[in-house]
């Protein structure tokens, strides 16, 4: 008898082990990001990376700035890059999510796009200027605007966390007009110039070469690799930051003629 509860108390034991083991190998990763350069930078770059270290890669794309870190909090997916860090935390305040940004990727800049206009010069009072409806994205438009010598915000107001209500004054008398991100591409032909962010103007088929204003893209605005907070120190997550750090990254980025005008984080300099 005592035989066979020892038999039974070792089986156990072995049992708890290999399903300890097995919940710590995470072999399938899931990548969420949005159509376009970030989710073919995984594919083309990281993806292949991944497999030679044995694991398999699924790439999820969204077309919007909500459902990727809500399926990364409810773990559909294991990581997302679509988003920068203001973004990130704004979001994951306002949402009480525990997500943390492991790495910063090559990022394309937001960009002033103008069917109508071959100038910013050509602005005019009456134009109207599309932004991003979300805070983040359309503080960063009207810190631009500012740039431009188009309005003039309050003094003291945080150009990270401006909105339309911090303007203090119109100096060309433009309509802001906020929009989903996704629709900014679409909405070009309805107003005189329009703020796309770099993924959906890459996506929509526009070239940063045809802006007629680039961002100087800040730290802060580069877009990164978000994990759960709860997995930021995770094998997984080491080995997707070690291969955005790769060398074979980095060269694909430097030859690929479509990444040209892209912003390098520190470590890709």
């Amino acid at each position: 008898m005592k035989r066979i509860f020892l038999a039974i108390i070792l089986i156990l034991l072995i049992s708890g082990c290999s399903s300890s083991n097995t919940s710590q190998e995470q072999k399938v990763i899931k990548i969420g990001a949005t159509a376009g350069p970030y989710s073919d930078q995984v594919s083309e770059g990281i993806k292949p990376i991944l497999e030679e270290k044995g694991y398999e890669v699924e790439v999820v794309e969204y077309t919007d700035y909500i459902q990727p870190n809500l399926s990364l909090d409810q773990k559909d997916i294991d990581a997302n890059v679509f988003q920068n860090s203001l973004y990130m935390k704004d979001f994951a305040e306002t949402r009480g999510l525990d997500i943390n940004e492991a790495v910063k990727v090559p990022t394309a800049p937001i960009a002033i796009y103008s069917e109508k206009h071959r100038s910013i010069d050509d602005v005019e009072d009456g134009h109207t200027v599309a932004t991003s409806n979300d805070p983040v994205n359309q503080a960063r438009a009207l810190a631009m605007l500012e740039e431009l010598g188009w309005i003039k915000l309050k003094e003291g107001v945080d150009p990270t966390k401006a909105s339309e209500k911090d303007i203090e004054e119109y100096i060309i008398k433009v309509t802001i007009k906020p929009l989903e991100p996704a629709q900014l591409p679409r909405a070009m032909s309805d107003v005189d110039y329009s703020f796309v962010n770099g993924n959906f103007a890459i996506s929509s088929g526009l070239k940063l070469s045809e802006a007629v204003y680039l961002e100087k893209t800040p730290p802060h605005y580069m877009i990164g690799v978000t994990v759960r907070g709860e997995d930021k120190d995770a094998q997984f997550v080491k080995d997707i930051i070690e291969a955005y750090q790769s060398e074979s990254f980095k060269k694909l980025n430097e030859d690929d003629e479509k990444y040209e005008g892209y912003v390098w984080p520190e470590w890709m300099k």
